[in-house]
């Protein structure tokens, strides 16, 4: 290892080794990979006292800093959520394997066969904040998609993550695959991070995952290709012909199960048609759940309500705080998502199906819910084990960026004797 205090230095030596361990991951056997991730998770369980003591100095040193509830609840570890990395480990392993999937094939009339098939990206940089369990995630998913991964957290998270890349790396031992395939940037030093996003010799893409002065720090300064989602606005739409009490426990359920995800609701807005019917009960229920509701207009009257100021709407508040706005329709919530979304994650609660299709065919956001909540924008529950991300870019990844998302692909010609005219 160079010297700490060298950090280009330092991050060359880590590229060069993640673009050796690429070069062995790409035709790694898929078994072997399955068994390494199978013998990080039980390295969890088995160190889940080290990875608690780890997480208790990071608790202290963010307390320390002043970071908020929402920040200290994606931090934090216990014994539940140290249960859940493990088993979303088991889950990327028992996932098929991507790479070498044939995606489509065909045949010329000139005799060629051709198959496009899936191949690793090559070395992935993720780039994320106070949120350990990434640590597990995307060392998982970059090793499962035969990607050599270089991870920077936050340095709230910094034991924590260091405790968690340490069973990742046990994993990686006992399968025999190479160890550098999974590496973790030993300092809290911010010169790193610019480093890595200027690391065009190694690094093929960077993913950020944070919040949007992460995200718009890398994009701004990245000279490698990114992924990225700049912040999760995410809308839930009443509209007319929503079943009432489905309604509820949804919008409840969106804002409040947890307040510091991406994929938590911002912004509820209520078909006007609904509201003349139904009367405030969606805008009492989130009162009495403790969410700070900021509203306006005709909603102002409502006792405990806060009024809302402009930029109240299109803002991701990540808190229990969610902005509400009455709307004319389908037509008119697809105009505020339009023009206040952040093309993440927006859901319509109604029994109309014409006005699903509506919602669907004219909103372009990466993930649109019916009669669900926002927070199932998760790639845990897409059925990918888990996630790097959600990517609300239009190019190559988008929505929750599992395993497959984060596979290129290559052609592969046959012919017998084939020459052009």
């Amino acid at each position: 290892m160079k010297d700490m205090d060298d950090i280009p230095a330092l991050i060359d030596a880590i590229g060069a080794r993640a673009r050796a361990a690429s070069a062995e991951l790409a035709f790694a056997p898929s078994d072997l990979k399955a068994a390494a991730l199978t013998a990080a998770a039980a390295a969890v369980r088995a160190r889940a006292d080290e990875i608690l003591a780890a997480n208790r100095l990071d608790l202290d040193y963010a307390a320390g800093k002043g970071i908020s509830a929402a920040m200290t609840d994606r931090l934090v570890l216990d014994a539940g959520r140290i249960e859940a990395i493990a088993q979303s480990l088991e889950a990327v392993a028992a996932q098929d394997d991507p790479v070498g999937q044939v995606i489509t094939e065909w045949d010329r009339p000139t005799g060629l066969k051709i198959r496009r098939v899936r191949t690793p990206i090559g070395v992935i940089g993720v780039i994320f904040e106070s949120r350990p369990n990434v640590t597990a995630d995307a060392g998982a998913l970059c090793l499962k998609s035969g990607n050599a991964v270089i991870l920077r957290g936050g340095s709230e998270g910094f034991h924590s993550s260091g405790a968690l890349h340490g069973c990742l790396v046990e994993g990686l031992r006992a399968a025999g695959l190479p160890e550098d395939a999974i590496q973790l940037i030993p300092t809290r030093d911010r010169a790193a991070v610019a480093e890595l996003l200027r690391a065009t010799a190694h690094v093929d893409v960077i993913v950020p995952r944070g919040g949007k002065g992460l995200v718009g720090l890398v994009q701004r300064e990245a000279r490698v290709p990114v992924f990225a989602h700049l912040e999760g606005i995410c809308h839930v739409y009443v509209d007319a012909a929503a079943d009432p009490a489905m309604a509820e426990r949804i919008v409840i359920n969106a804002k409040t199960r947890r307040t510091g995800i991406c994929g938590a609701a911002e912004c509820l807005l209520i078909d006007r048609a609904y509201y003349a019917a139904q009367g405030p009960r969606l805008v009492e229920a989130l009162l009495e759940k403790g969410v700070e509701v900021r509203v306006e207009a005709e909603l102002a009257g409502i006792p405990g309500t806060v009024a809302a100021t402009p930029e109240d709407f299109g803002r991701e508040f990540l808190d229990k705080i969610i902005a509400v706005r009455l709307v004319d329709g389908v037509d008119g919530a697809i105009a505020h998502i339009r023009r206040y979304g952040s093309q993440h994650t927006e859901a319509i609660l109604t029994e109309d199906a014409a006005a699903v299709e509506r919602f669907f065919t004219r909103l372009d956001s990466a993930i649109l819910l019916h009669n669900a909540s926002t927070q199932f924008a998760d790639g845990g529950e897409f059925g990918m084990g888990a996630e790097i991300g959600i990517a609300t870019g239009k190019l190559h990844a988008r929505g929750p960026v599992g395993a497959e998302q984060l596979t290129s692909f290559k052609y592969l010609v046959e012919g017998n004797g084939a020459i052009r005219a």
